[in-house]
Protein backbone atom coordinates (compact mmCIF):
# COMPACT_ATOMS: atom_id res chain seq x y z
CA UNK A 1 0.00 0.00 0.00
CA UNK A 2 1.47 3.48 -0.84
CA UNK A 3 -0.21 6.28 1.60
CA UNK A 4 -1.08 9.09 -0.91
CA UNK A 5 -0.95 12.98 0.30
CA UNK A 6 -3.53 13.74 2.46
CA UNK A 7 -4.85 10.18 3.57
CA UNK A 8 -3.72 8.57 6.65
CA UNK A 9 -1.30 6.21 6.15
CA UNK A 10 1.81 4.11 7.43
CA UNK A 11 4.56 7.57 7.33
CA UNK A 12 1.78 9.79 8.43
CA UNK A 13 0.64 10.19 12.39
CA UNK A 14 -2.18 12.24 11.35
CA UNK A 15 -4.18 13.08 8.77
CA UNK A 16 -3.35 15.86 6.29
CA UNK A 17 -5.70 18.84 6.66
CA UNK A 18 -5.36 21.58 4.94
CA UNK A 19 -3.82 25.29 6.63
CA UNK A 20 -6.82 26.46 8.49
CA UNK A 21 -8.16 29.99 8.56
CA UNK A 22 -8.26 31.65 11.74
CA UNK A 23 -12.16 30.56 11.82
CA UNK A 24 -12.46 27.02 9.52
CA UNK A 25 -16.08 28.55 8.45
CA UNK A 26 -14.27 31.51 7.23
CA UNK A 27 -12.16 29.05 4.90
CA UNK A 28 -13.79 28.98 1.62
CA UNK A 29 -15.41 25.39 0.90
CA UNK A 30 -13.14 25.53 -2.48
CA UNK A 31 -9.56 24.99 -0.46
CA UNK A 32 -10.54 21.63 1.08
CA UNK A 33 -11.50 18.41 -0.21
CA UNK A 34 -14.26 16.82 0.98
CA UNK A 35 -13.39 13.58 2.38
CA UNK A 36 -15.05 10.36 1.87
CA UNK A 37 -14.21 6.82 3.47
CA UNK A 38 -15.62 4.05 1.45
CA UNK A 39 -15.83 0.67 3.59
CA UNK A 40 -15.98 -2.56 1.35
CA UNK A 41 -16.92 -6.13 2.52
CA UNK A 42 -17.61 -9.25 1.44
CA UNK A 43 -20.67 -9.27 -0.76
CA UNK A 44 -20.98 -10.08 -4.43
CA UNK A 45 -21.41 -6.70 -4.88
CA UNK A 46 -18.01 -5.57 -3.88
CA UNK A 47 -17.17 -6.44 -7.66
CA UNK A 48 -18.58 -2.64 -8.21
CA UNK A 49 -16.08 -1.16 -6.13
CA UNK A 50 -13.63 0.06 -8.86
CA UNK A 51 -17.17 1.66 -11.03
CA UNK A 52 -18.02 3.05 -7.23
CA UNK A 53 -14.56 4.99 -6.99
CA UNK A 54 -14.52 6.15 -10.10
CA UNK A 55 -17.98 7.38 -10.13
CA UNK A 56 -16.90 9.43 -6.65
CA UNK A 57 -13.91 10.66 -8.32
CA UNK A 58 -15.81 12.29 -11.02
CA UNK A 59 -17.37 14.98 -8.44
CA UNK A 60 -15.39 17.87 -8.36
CA UNK A 61 -13.92 18.61 -4.90
CA UNK A 62 -13.82 15.02 -3.28
CA UNK A 63 -10.97 13.27 -1.89
CA UNK A 64 -11.77 9.03 -1.62
CA UNK A 65 -10.20 6.45 0.31
CA UNK A 66 -11.01 2.39 0.97
CA UNK A 67 -11.01 0.41 4.11
CA UNK A 68 -11.73 -3.03 2.70
CA UNK A 69 -11.84 -6.48 4.66
CA UNK A 70 -10.73 -9.54 3.93
CA UNK A 71 -13.42 -11.28 2.14
CA UNK A 72 -14.33 -8.20 -0.12
CA UNK A 73 -10.74 -8.38 -1.47
CA UNK A 74 -11.96 -11.31 -3.41
CA UNK A 75 -14.07 -9.65 -5.47
CA UNK A 76 -12.01 -6.56 -7.11
CA UNK A 77 -8.27 -5.92 -8.12
CA UNK A 78 -6.58 -2.94 -6.01
CA UNK A 79 -4.65 -2.77 -9.17
CA UNK A 80 -8.55 -1.56 -10.39
CA UNK A 81 -9.24 1.24 -7.23
CA UNK A 82 -6.91 4.62 -8.00
CA UNK A 83 -7.03 5.43 -4.60
CA UNK A 84 -5.32 4.54 -1.09
CA UNK A 85 -7.01 0.77 0.20
CA UNK A 86 -6.51 -0.10 3.76
CA UNK A 87 -7.56 -3.25 5.43
CA UNK A 88 -6.03 -5.12 8.82
CA UNK A 89 -2.79 -5.38 7.90
CA UNK A 90 -2.75 -1.77 7.64
CA UNK A 91 -3.78 -0.86 11.02
CA UNK A 92 -1.16 -3.85 12.96
CA UNK A 93 1.72 -2.18 10.79
CA UNK A 94 1.05 0.81 11.97
CA UNK A 95 0.62 0.75 15.35
CA UNK A 96 3.99 -0.71 17.36
CA UNK A 97 3.64 0.74 21.02
CA UNK A 98 1.17 3.01 23.30
CA UNK A 99 2.17 6.99 21.59
CA UNK A 100 1.60 5.48 17.85
CA UNK A 101 -1.27 6.58 15.86
CA UNK A 102 -4.33 4.17 16.07
CA UNK A 103 -5.22 4.19 12.00
CA UNK A 104 -9.47 3.93 12.46
CA UNK A 105 -9.06 6.37 14.97
CA UNK A 106 -7.30 8.62 11.59
CA UNK A 107 -9.74 7.70 9.38
CA UNK A 108 -12.54 8.48 11.60
CA UNK A 109 -10.89 12.22 12.01
CA UNK A 110 -10.34 12.30 8.23
CA UNK A 111 -13.68 11.50 6.41
CA UNK A 112 -16.11 13.81 6.29
CA UNK A 113 -18.56 11.19 5.34
CA UNK A 114 -18.46 6.91 5.54
CA UNK A 115 -20.57 5.18 2.99
CA UNK A 116 -20.47 1.38 3.56
CA UNK A 117 -21.30 -0.03 0.35
CA UNK A 118 -21.59 -2.92 -0.46
CA UNK A 119 -23.06 -3.50 3.93
CA UNK A 120 -23.09 -7.63 3.72
CA UNK A 121 -25.29 -9.70 6.14
CA UNK A 122 -21.78 -10.30 8.21
CA UNK A 123 -20.71 -7.22 8.60
CA UNK A 124 -24.24 -6.00 9.35
CA UNK A 125 -24.55 -8.55 12.32
CA UNK A 126 -21.45 -7.39 13.87
CA UNK A 127 -21.96 -3.87 13.32
CA UNK A 128 -25.97 -4.44 15.30
CA UNK A 129 -23.92 -6.73 17.61
CA UNK A 130 -21.30 -3.99 18.56
CA UNK A 131 -18.53 -6.10 17.46
CA UNK A 132 -15.58 -4.57 16.15
CA UNK A 133 -13.14 -7.13 14.87
CA UNK A 134 -11.65 -5.60 11.83
CA UNK A 135 -10.79 -1.60 10.66
CA UNK A 136 -13.17 -1.52 9.41
CA UNK A 137 -15.65 -2.25 11.91
CA UNK A 138 -13.79 -0.31 14.12
CA UNK A 139 -14.13 2.85 12.14
CA UNK A 140 -17.73 2.12 12.39
CA UNK A 141 -17.91 1.71 16.25
CA UNK A 142 -15.09 5.05 16.60
CA UNK A 143 -17.70 7.25 13.92
CA UNK A 144 -18.70 10.87 15.15
CA UNK A 145 -21.89 10.78 15.45
CA UNK A 146 -22.00 14.26 13.83
CA UNK A 147 -21.09 13.14 10.32
CA UNK A 148 -23.07 11.29 8.37
CA UNK A 149 -22.41 7.39 8.31
CA UNK A 150 -24.19 5.57 5.46
CA UNK A 151 -25.16 1.84 4.51
CA UNK A 152 -25.46 0.21 1.35
CA UNK A 153 -26.88 -3.76 2.61
CA UNK A 154 -26.11 -6.13 -0.45
CA UNK A 155 -27.11 -9.63 0.29
CA UNK A 156 -29.98 -12.71 -1.07
CA UNK A 157 -33.05 -11.77 -1.07
CA UNK A 158 -33.98 -14.53 1.04
CA UNK A 159 -31.32 -13.22 3.28
CA UNK A 160 -32.73 -9.89 3.52
CA UNK A 161 -36.15 -10.88 3.92
CA UNK A 162 -35.15 -13.01 7.40
CA UNK A 163 -36.37 -11.90 10.44
CA UNK A 164 -33.17 -11.50 11.91
CA UNK A 165 -31.57 -9.00 8.99
CA UNK A 166 -34.92 -6.75 9.90
CA UNK A 167 -34.04 -6.73 13.62
CA UNK A 168 -30.23 -6.04 12.78
CA UNK A 169 -30.98 -3.13 10.55
CA UNK A 170 -34.23 -2.03 12.89
CA UNK A 171 -33.20 -3.14 16.37
CA UNK A 172 -30.24 -0.70 16.34
CA UNK A 173 -31.71 2.18 15.23
CA UNK A 174 -34.94 2.18 17.31
CA UNK A 175 -32.40 1.62 20.47
CA UNK A 176 -29.76 4.47 19.07
CA UNK A 177 -31.65 6.78 17.58
CA UNK A 178 -31.83 9.14 20.27
CA UNK A 179 -28.24 9.04 20.14
CA UNK A 180 -27.73 9.17 16.88
CA UNK A 181 -30.63 12.52 16.75
CA UNK A 182 -28.34 14.68 19.66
Amino acid sequence: MEPSPGRPGLEATRPHMEPRASCPAAAPLLERQFHVLVGVTGSVAALKLPLLVSRLLDIPGLEVAVVTTERAKHFYSPQDVPVTLYSDADEWEMWKRRSDPVLHIDLRRWADLMLVAPLDANTLGKVASGICDNLLTCVIRAWDRSKPLLFCPAMNTTMWEHPITAQQVWGPWLRWAPLWTK
